[in-house]
Order: structure tokens, then C-alpha cells, then sequence
């Protein structure tokens, strides 16, 4: 168990100091683009899968524990360990992409938060867990009984690579809540006042995506 919580938060640290500083560190969507961000999230969740993959499963977000939960491929205390490990992590990558920032004479105004800023808080929740919902089905499925392990990873990389293409232009393409929930604490303002959409909409994309890969693809049998 514990093995498997270190992999978690090394795990979801990789993804979050990759994945959000790429995007600080780039300039954004005005700079390396929106190809290049979501790439280095997909890729960062690809390189995890394939090294802590066969310690943890690598989830490296909540929304994806409890979605293996409910469909009961870990029980409740892994959830417990595995959610706690991720928002270490997240919180542990945000604060070395904020030292590195720092030391670089660089702003840390932006380290990476989400936010919705054109959209409503009603229209924000519905897309983020329509591409919750996308994401983690895709991962149902693949490591389901019918799943091809061998290129589980490299599907699940790239399907969230595929969500960020077209999710960060609307909410900043999250589908994490360990993801929003760093940055936030460290750049307040918006992105604390918007985080409970961020925590829900992909907590219940993950469920329904749960539930369907169960009861209409059959991923337990």
C-alpha cells in the first residue's frame, strides 16, 4: 500500500510540475500553443503510466480512483491513500514549479490555474465533466477484462492530450480535481472561487463513465 502511495504522489508530481509548468514556462496558449500544452500533460501521463503503471495503476487524479472504486477494482482504503498521495503531489509539483519560477527571477502570478473566465459556472461544470467523462471511459475500458494492456497507456495519453485540444480554450481543460486544486492554493483569487467546479463536475463525469463502462460495455466481465 505504501508502495503504491509514493508511486501516486511521484505519479501525479510528474504531471502537475510538467503538464502546468510547460504551459508557465511557455507562454501559454499565446506561446508554446495549445498542441504543445496539452502534449506535455498527455505525454507526462504516458511516461507515468508505463514506469509506476504496474505499481499503482497510475490514476494520478481522484476523479479516476473513485471511478475504479465504484466499479470496485480498489477498495476504500486504497482510495483513501491514493487520493491523499495525489493531492501531495499536485500540491508538491506546484510548489517546485513555483521555486524554480523564483529562482529564475520569473512572476509566479501564473502557475498554471484553471479557469473559466467566458463561460458561466453552470456551463464550466458541464464541460469539464463531459471531458472527465470521455477521459476516464476511455481508461474503463482500456484496463478493462476486454482492455488491451499493452497500449492502454499510450491510448490514455493521448485521449488526454485529445481533451485538452479541446477543453483548454473553454475551462482550462482540467478533468482533475488534484490538478485545479495546487495551483489554486498557491494563486488564490478565481481559481479558489472557481475550484468547487473543478472538484465536482470531474468527480461526477468520472461516475457516470464508471457506470457506463460497467453496465453498457461490460469492463468488469
Amino acid at each position: 500500500m505504501v508502495k503504491k502511495g509514493i508511486a501516486e504522489l511521484i505519479g501525479t508530481c510528474v504531471l502537475i510540475l510538467f503538464g502546468t509548468g510547460t504551459s508557465v514556462l511557455g507562454g501559454g496558449v499565446d506561446g508554446i500553443g495549445i498542441f504543445g500544452i496539452g502534449l506535455a500533460f498527455g505525454l507526462s501521463l504516458l511516461v507515468m503510466a508505463y514506469s509506476i503503471g504496474t505499481i499503482s495503476g497510475c490514476h494520478l487524479n481522484p476523479a479516476v480512483s473513485i471511478a475504479m472504486f465504484v466499479n470496485k477494482r480498489i477498495n476504500a482504503k486504497e482510495l483513501l491513500w491514493f487520493i491523499v498521495a495525489q493531492v501531495i503531489g499536485a500540491i508538491l509539483g506546484t510548489a517546485l514549479l513555483q521555486t524554480f519560477l523564483k529562482l529564475s527571477n520569473m512572476s509566479i502570478d501564473n502557475l498554471g490555474q484553471t479557469s473559466f473566465a467566458n463561460l458561466e459556472s453552470s456551463g464550466a461544470f458541464l464541460v469539464e465533466a463531459v471531458l472527465t467523462f470521455v477521459f476516464i471511459l476511455v481508461i474503463m475500458i482500456v484496463t478493462g477484462k476486454k482492455g488491451n494492456a499493452s497500449f492502454a497507456g499510450l491510448v490514455i495519453g493521448l485521449t488526454l492530450l485529445l481533451v485538452h485540444l479541446f477543453g483548454l480554450p473553454l475551462t482550462g481543460s482540467s478533468v482533475n480535481p488534484a490538478r485545479s486544486l495546487a495551483p489554486a492554493v498557491f494563486a488564490g483569487g478565481d481559481a479558489v472561487s472557481q475550484l468547487w467546479v473543478y472538484i465536482i463536475a470531474p468527480i461526477v463525469g468520472g461516475v457516470i463513465a464508471a457506470w457506463v463502462g460497467k453496465y453498457i460495455f461490460d469492463t468488469e466481465k
